[in-house]
């Protein structure tokens, strides 16, 4: 067979050109109504593309969560291929082997999914983010991690112990907002602060802001989340529906339902944009 018929059949010396492999993604809840939320909006979805687990709340708790499952889905595709399933061929397949990162390294396994996300309700700054409304996050910042000083808080970042910032999937986080802006929902970018303490006082609000200038929602998890994620050499995004004002707290003027129901509006879309 010479070129030109090659390229007309898509073909390659040795056969047909692999297909490429449909990405794994694991979304991470705290409690079980996120994760309820998030299982309907996905619906019907290919076979194997999306686990969804309620990781617990707060950020150590799905930390821990988030990893274990990272590395057990890491350790059953190597059991899979000890039980004789394919195992990834070529150069790329072994350059990821070498290179997989954090708790991967040295031990043959590569990370079984391409994207993990953060998802679930939470508060929304005024003006930033209204009740009713949807965040994807650009960055996931832990804003308590860090020092009290007498002239006021440190970060984790200026003390020199590493960093209260991960940034997310900025490709796909910009085109999910796209989605979802066109689907008719009000979206903000900006940064999802991780709390281990909701605010409940506009002191604590304002001082939030004043660590963290560009924050829009604030949840306990999406930290967490994404340094697991990123131990693991995975994008993560974080994905919040604003039940409440980040404030004064008025447990009153919650809007749980409809914040839960604009999480599964959203994990539709999230769906759509990730098997186009």
């Amino acid at each position: 067979m010479n070129e030109q018929n090659q390229a007309l059949n898509h073909t390659g010396p040795t056969g047909p050109a692999p297909e490429k492999a449909a990405p794994r993604v694991l979304i991470v809840t705290a409690v079980d109504a996120e994760k309820e939320a998030v299982l309907r909006g996905l619906g019907d979805h290919p076979a194997g593309m999306f686990d969804v687990i309620a990781g617990g709340v707060g950020p150590s708790a799905v930390a821990a969560s988030t990893a274990a499952t990272l590395a057990l889905a890491a350790a059953a595709g190597v059991q899979a291929l000890a039980q004789g399933a394919t195992a990834p061929a070529g150069p790329d397949a072994a350059q990821s082997s070498a290179a997989s990162p954090g708790p991967l390294a040295g031990t043959g396994l590569t990370p079984a999914y391409s994207l993990v996300v953060s998802a679930g309700i939470g508060g929304g700054f005024p003006g930033r983010a209204d009740v009713g409304s949807l965040v994807v996050a650009d960055a996931m910042v832990a804003a308590d991690l860090g020092s009290q000083t007498p002239d006021g808080f440190l970060s984790v970042d200026e003390l020199g112990f590493g960093s209260s910032r991960v940034a997310a999937d900025a490709e796909l986080a910009a085109r999910l907002r796209y989605e979802l802006q066109r689907a008719g929902h009000a979206v903000s970018g900006g940064t999802a602060v991780t709390v281990s303490t909701a605010t409940g006082t506009a002191e604590t609000a304002a001082e939030l802001l004043r660590r963290v200038p560009d924050a829009t929602a604030e949840g306990m998890e999406g930290f967490g989340v994404a340094t697991a994620s990123k131990q693991f050499g995975v994008p993560a995004l974080e994905l919040r529906a604003i039940s409440n004002a980040v404030g004064p707290r008025d447990r009153d003027a919650w809007r749980i339902k409809d914040a839960l129901d604009a999480l599964q509006a959203a994990s539709s879309i999230l769906r759509e944009v990730l098997t186009s």
